[in-house]
């Protein structure tokens, strides 16, 4: 799918998962958007020959869960038909700099031309201090650890990142966690566009002090020099052959120069002006460097960034494997079976929880969903020693989840050990399941007991926090006490 069918499934998705409590979306109005959008799929694929898309899918669902949206809330409306971050400066960055870059010289005497000249020279070496950069950055694997989600990125993908005003509690819930989302999602393609206009501008630039020099030739003489305290007319003359030479391969038409030459052309210190001719040669060998070791460079940059930008915008990556993708692939029938691994922690399921477990599958991730129960983990082994013969990136798993029962304590020797290690070996992260029902029975009828176990269930949750996993009650004799609709409670890192 493109960026903006992307978008749009990403925005329902964001929405769906926050209005836990169906205030914006009713169930009747998720059930015929599902519906519709079915058979809108299932038409496609008859025309195209085809088997039954996800995409086609998911786009004619977010298509008409928006648009009912926006019926309703106008706000909302709005916000989600403006373009997605500051497209503007796309082209607004490169022409700037082609008027900065033809500005540059005139601080300079525009009746002279400096073989020395700071402008021109600081272009050419700035520009091959980032081809030396981006060699590194190719190379050296260490160089590409690079920051995410800065508040430029962010602002390039969502733009304003402000919720819009008077929406409805869930409905601005949902949009804060899109435009969280959207903006980590995107940072590939937000990337790509940024190092496509950067080197378009860099180009722009050199381009606009090659065009400046030539246009001020055209009305005025150039007197030609150079002066140095430090530097003689030897140094130079070996600079400037250094700097020209590969413009003076290239362009076999374009006239070279002597060292008798350089001395003549060195400003006396009384202030008189070297009388040879010559100007002309001076430009032509700056105008095609600038634009052999700068321009041309650049621009090719620009189009390799641009290639992958472009591929990124038609063909968006997003995890489908996401159970909440997962769950509206079952309801098309696309896609595999999900399958939810489970590793319990000192906790022996029994038939009745078993089942419940399974419910639980079904309902966060498609009737189809299989579970794959591993054997428990004994109290106080070693996770290492004790998941040997797991392999934790085994493919087609969708979700890890570790059970923990409600009526455990959690502590970070044992329960703790066992969430870093597998976050730091399952590729997709992990999510926890805590099971109250054990608690609840051994608290019986006793007065105190919900409030027992909503204390129990905080304590879990701040624990699971601290070793960075998110964790989810649930009940495994009575799974739709706490149903995990739609993927809400097993939402994963995004795989990119």
């Amino acid at each position: 799918m493109n960026e903006q069918v992307a978008r749009n499934v990403v925005l329902v998705r964001a929405i769906e998962t926050a209005d836990v409590g169906h205030a914006v979306l009713s169930d009747d109005d998720r059930k015929y958007a599902t519906r519709s959008a079915r058979e809108l799929a299932a038409w496609q694929a008859s025309d195209a020959k085809v088997a039954t898309n996800q995409h086609h899918f998911l786009q004619q669902r977010a298509e008409q869960i928006l648009k009912r949206l926006g019926e309703r809330t106008p706000a909302f409306g709005a916000f989600y038909r403006r373009a997605p971050g500051l497209t503007g400066i796309w082209l607004a960055l490169p022409l700037l700099a082609f008027v900065i870059g033809a500005a540059l010289d005139r601080i300079a005497n525009p009746h002279r031309v400096d073989l020395l000249s700071a402008p021109l020279l600081g272009i050419i070496g700035w520009n091959l201090l980032v081809y030396l950069g981006l060699l590194i950055w190719a190379l050296v694997p260490a160089a590409r650890k690079r920051r995410s989600g800065t508040p430029l990125l962010q602002r390039l993908s969502t733009g304003k990142v402000a919720v819009p005003r008077k929406l409805p509690a869930p409905l601005a819930d949902g949009v804060a966690h899109y435009l969280a989302n959207w903006s980590a999602m995107s940072e590939p393609l937000t990337r790509a566009r940024l190092s496509r206009t950067f080197h378009l501008a860099a180009a722009g630039f050199a381009l606009g002090a090659v065009v400046s020099l030539y246009a001020r030739g055209l009305l005025t003489q150039y007197i030609t020099g150079w002066e140095s305290t430090f530097l003689d007319a030897q140094q130079v003359h070996s600079l400037l052959s250094m700097l020209f030479t590969p413009a003076l391969i290239v362009f076999p038409f374009l006239q070279g120069f002597s060292l008798a030459e350089i001395e003549q052309l060195r400003f006396s210190t009384s202030g008189a002006l070297p009388t040879v001719a010559g100007g002309e040669r001076w430009v032509h060998l700056y105008g095609a460097t600038l634009l052999l070791l700068v321009v041309a460079p650049r621009l090719l940059l620009a189009a390799i960034a641009a290639i992958q930008a472009r591929r990124l915008k038609r063909n968006f990556p997003i995890d489908l494997d996401q159970p909440y993708y997962r769950k509206l692939a079952d309801s098309v029938g696309a896609g595999t079976p999900a399958v939810l691994r489970v590793i319990p922690y000192s906790y022996t399921l029994d038939e009745p929880r078993d089942r419940g477990l399974w419910a639980i599958a079904a309902a966060a991730l498609g009737g189809q969903a299989r579970v794959q129960l591993l054997p428990p983990v004994a109290y106080g082994v070693e996770p290492k020693e004790a998941l040997r013969d797991t392999s934790l990136n085994e493919a087609g798993i969708t979700v890890t989840t570790v059970l923990f029962s409600l009526a455990a304590t959690p502590e970070k020797e044992n329960h703790g050990a066992l969430l870093d290690h597998l976050a730091r070996r399952v590729p997709r992260g992990v999510a926890v399941l805590l099971d109250e029902s054990p608690l609840l029975e051994r608290g019986g009828d006793q007065a105190g007991t919900d409030a027992r176990v909503a204390e129990r269930i905080a304590l879990w949750r701040q624990f699971c926090g601290f070793h960075g996993v998110s964790s989810h009650a649930v009940n495994l004799l009575a799974p739709d006490k706490h149903a995990l609709e739609l993927g809400a409670g097993l939402a994963l890192p995004e795989l990119r």
